[in-house]
């Protein structure tokens, strides 16, 4: 776990909830539960607002989280988090949280994502061969974090941690020009 840095105030709420799952064997359950609300949050602008404004009192944005937890089934260690986060008014740090606690499950299987931006959807041929050369890399199960950017043209540039490969048509056009500029 040394190797995985989780900072700052939303890395130690993570960290908490990660030891308190570890020592219940419930870590998958709340990365799972964690991963719905995660979601949840991201589909509903009234949830994320409620999430993020600090306009909210502690009590309200307790009652509707609590409200929220019950009605999509969240319970347990999960649920409980969650409303000691409102109660503490420390809602708005959530969704940091979330991905810290999600880095440490991944970093306690030996895995690691990278983030990946393309022009297009990847078949899944080349899906398989970028998670098979990431992994032969790293030598870690890589989870690939896809996103499609048109505005690339073409390639790709990947992410692995503090490493980024950008092999996309638009920077090596950017290039060129910039090298032609300085011709003149």
């Amino acid at each position: 776990m040394a190797e995985t840095i989780v900072s700052g105030m939303a890395g130690r709420y993570a960290t908490a909830l990660f030891e308190l799952a570890k020592d219940a064997g419930a870590i998958d359950a709340v990365k799972s539960d964690l991963d719905g609300l995660s979601a949840l949050i991201a589909e509903s602008p009234d949830l994320a607002r409620l999430v993020r404004s600090p306009v909210f009192t502690a009590e309200e944005q307790l009652k509707a989280v609590s409200a929220v937890l019950s009605t999509v089934g969240i319970g347990g260690l999960a649920a409980n988090f969650v409303k000691l986060v409102a109660q503490n008014r420390r809602l708005f740090a959530l969704p940091q949280m979330i991905s810290a606690y999600s880095a440490l499950v991944a970093a306690q299987r030996g895995e690691t994502t990278a983030g990946v931006t393309v022009a297009r959807p990847l078949s899944d041929d080349h899906f398989a061969a970028l998670k098979d050369a990431l992994a032969a890399q790293t030598g870690k199960d890589v989870n690939l974090d896809v996103t499609v950017d048109p505005s690339i043209l073409g390639g790709l540039i990947v992410k692995l941690g503090s490493r980024m490969v950008d092999a996309s048509l638009k920077t090596k056009l950017n290039s060129i020009r910039h090298a032609m500029k300085e011709v003149r």
